[in-house]
C-alpha cells in the first residue's frame, strides 16, 4: 500500500515495451480546433501544456476523409496533416511525455456538410444513427443515412487505418489507439442493431467482431503490436447506439479481450461509465482484466483516491482523466498536492479559438 511514500498513481510505470513517467493518462477528447482538419500551433500549445501526463491520447483523428464526422476535427491522411502533428509530438516529447494518436472514423455519426468534397458517409449497414450533428455552415442538423460498405469498401477502410497508423509513426507518435467505442465506425460493426449485414462481417458475435479484429491485426502488423492500443465502451449508448441483450454484450467483449490478447496489443482502454451501471458490467471489466494480459487503462469517473486504490489492487494499470484535464493543464501536480481543481467551461469545449482551450491557469 502507498502510505508513507509517493502514491503509485504518480510513480513511473515501466513495461517491456514502453516507459511512462506516471500512471496518469490524458483521455482522448474532441476539441474541434483543427481548422480545415489540419493540426496547428494552438493544438501544439494545448498538448504541451498537459505533457505532465504519463500518456497523452489525442482527440479522435480521422484515418480517412470519410471519417471526418465533426467540424474541425483533425485527420492523419495527408502530408500537411502529418507535418502539423510533428510539431505536436515534438512539443510533448520535449517535456518527456508519451503521446498516442486516437484513430477515430465516425462512420454514420456525421453530416455531409462536415465532409470534404468526394467523401461519403459509410457504415456497416444502411441505418441512420437518429442523432444530430453540429455543422459550421448550418448549425445543428439531423444525421443522414449512410451507405453500407461494400466488401471492397471494407477492405479499403481497413487499409485506410493502416496507412493512417504508418503516417502517425512518421509524425512522431509513440503509438496509436483504435477507437472502437462511443458509437463510431468500429463499434457500429459490433452492435447487432447497427450492423445487419449478412456477409462475414455480420450475424454472429464472431462475425460482427471481425472488422475490429482485422483492423487491429493489420495495424499491429504494420507498426508493431507494442505500439497499438484499442478503446472499448461496453454497454454505452452514446451516439445513438441501441441497447442490445446484456449477455450478448458480455459475450462480445469477452471474445474481443481473448482475441486482442492473442495479438499482444499494448493496451485496452475502457470507457467504463456505462459498464459500471450495467447489471453484469463490473463482472465484464473483471473478465476483460482476466483475459487481457497487457496494460489495462480505465476512464470512468475516477477520483485520485479511487485511482490509487484501483491500481494498487491490480484492477487496472493506468487511469485516464477526461474533462479534469481540460481545465487543469497541470492535473497530475494538482492531484498529487491536493490542490483545488478548476471547473471547465462547457460552452467553450468545441469552439475554434484559445478560450477554454489554452487559457486555463496552472496552479
Amino acid at each position: 500500500m502507498s502510505t508513507d511514500k509517493t502514491p503509485i498513481l504518480f510513480t513511473p510505470f515501466d513495461t517491456q515495451n514502453i516507459s511512462f513517467g506516471n500512471r496518469i493518462v490524458m483521455a482522448p477528447m474532441t476539441r474541434s480546433r483543427a481548422i480545415n482538419n489540419i493540426p496547428n500551433d494552438l493544438m501544439s500549445e494545448y498538448y504541451a501544456q498537459r505533457a505532465s501526463a504519463g500518456l497523452i491520447i489525442t482527440e479522435g483523428t480521422s484515418p480517412s476523409p470519410n471519417g471526418l464526422g465533426y467540424s474541425r476535427i483533425p485527420g492523419i491522411f495527408s502530408n500537411v496533416q502529418i507535418e502539423g502533428w510533428k510539431k505536436i509530438t515534438d512539443a510533448v516529447h520535449a517535456k518527456d511525455s508519451k503521446i498516442f494518436i486516437q484513430l477515430m472514423h465516425t462512420g454514420r455519426v456525421t453530416h455531409s456538410d462536415n465532409l470534404p468534397d468526394g467523401a461519403k458517409i459509410v457504415a456497416p449497414s444502411v441505418i441512420n444513427s437518429g442523432t444530430e450533428m453540429w455543422t459550421d455552415n448550418a448549425g445543428v442538423l439531423p444525421t443522414e443515412t449512410p451507405e453500407a460498405l461494400s466488401p471492397e469498401g471494407v477492405i479499403d477502410t481497413i487499409q485506410e487505418y493502416v496507412t493512417a497508423a504508418k503516417n502517425a509513426i512518421t509524425a512522431g507518435f509513440d503509438g496509436i489507439e483504435l477507437h472502437s467505442a462511443n458509437g463510431y465506425l468500429m463499434e457500429q460493426f459490433l452492435n447487432p442493431k447497427s450492423n445487419e449485414r449478412t456477409d462475414e462481417y455480420g450475424g454472429s458475435v464472431e462475425n460482427r467482431a471481425r472488422f475490429v479484429l482485422e483492423v487491429a491485426k493489420a495495424v499491429a502488423d504494420a507498426i508493431g503490436k507494442e505500439k497499438t492500443g484499442i478503446r472499448f465502451s461496453p454497454y454505452n449508448t452514446f451516439n445513438g447506439m441501441p441497447d442490445y441483450d446484456a449477455d450478448e454484450v458480455f459475450e462480445t467483449y469477452e471474445y474481443l479481450a481473448k482475441e486482442i490478447d492473442k495479438m499482444g496489443l499494448l493496451y485496452v482502454h475502457l470507457f467504463s461509465n456505462a459498464a459500471k451501471q450495467a447489471p453484469r458490467g463490473a463482472e465484464l471489466i473483471s473478465t476483460i482484466r482476466a483475459y487481457f494480459k497487457g496494460i489495462l487503462i480505465d476512464n470512468g469517473g475516477f477520483t485520485k483516491d479511487k485511482a490509487i486504490t484501483a491500481i494498487e489492487s491490480h484492477e487496472v494499470d493506468m487511469v485516464a482523466f477526461g474533462t479534469a484535464f481540460l481545465a487543469n493543464p497541470d492535473l497530475p501536480y494538482r492531484l498529487q498536492n491536493g490542490i483545488y481543481l478548476t471547473q471547465p467551461e462547457e460552452s467553450t469545449f468545441y469552439s475554434a479559438d484559445e478560450k477554454g482551450y489554452t487559457d486555463y491557469p496552472f496552479a
